[in-house]
């Protein structure tokens, strides 16, 4: 059975009296530790977590994920399906999206993990999970996520762009 995660991405849409050109922004956040602290590009991630899919429902996870990572609370709003990606390693992960333009974010406190650094040093030291998170224009955000994460950003833009059709639900 593959690892499940689940994360938020929250996202803000120009508005009609914003100047023209003004892109889609994604609040992502940059992972933390010491394999991450001197890279940019690649390095980011929509705040997510795992979760173990038969005891907790994704959005639930995700919220709570959101919390740890970010530290405050994801904003209650109404959710969005992406749908669930799998990235290179096999793990699937379910992003939730929601419009929030008036969220910020003063500093972020995130939780930590421990890890033996330096590598066979004996010692083990704490970590954030995320040491930064902030909105980012769309194209932008495509060089710094991870790259299995490129296709949640595809999604996004797919399920917000005009063409895009809402379906009736199915009859039962």
């Amino acid at each position: 059975m593959p690892v499940t995660s689940a994360g938020i991405l929250l996202y803000r849409a120009p508005t009609a009296d914003e100047p023209a050109g003004t892109a889609l922004e994604v609040f992502i956040a940059h992972m933390g530790g010491p394999y991450w602290e001197r890279r940019h590009e690649g390095a980011w991630t929509v705040p997510k977590g795992e979760y173990l899919a038969a005891t907790e429902h994704p959005l639930l996870a995700a919220r709570r994920e959101f919390g740890e990572e970010i530290g405050v609370a994801a904003p209650d709003l109404e959710y969005d399906d992406l749908g669930e990606f799998r990235s290179s390693t096999g793990k699937l992960t379910r992003v939730y999206a929601a419009e929030a333009p008036e969220f910020e974010v003063g500093r972020v406190e995130s939780n930590l993990f421990e890890l033996e650094w330096p590598p066979r040093s004996g010692r083990l030291r704490s970590f954030p999970e995320v040491d930064d998170a902030r909105w980012v224009p769309i194209d932008e955000a495509r060089s710094l996520v991870t790259k299995g994460q490129r296709q949640v950003l595809d999604a996004l833009e797919a399920r917000l762009s005009p063409s895009h059709e809402q379906r009736p639900p199915a009859a039962e």
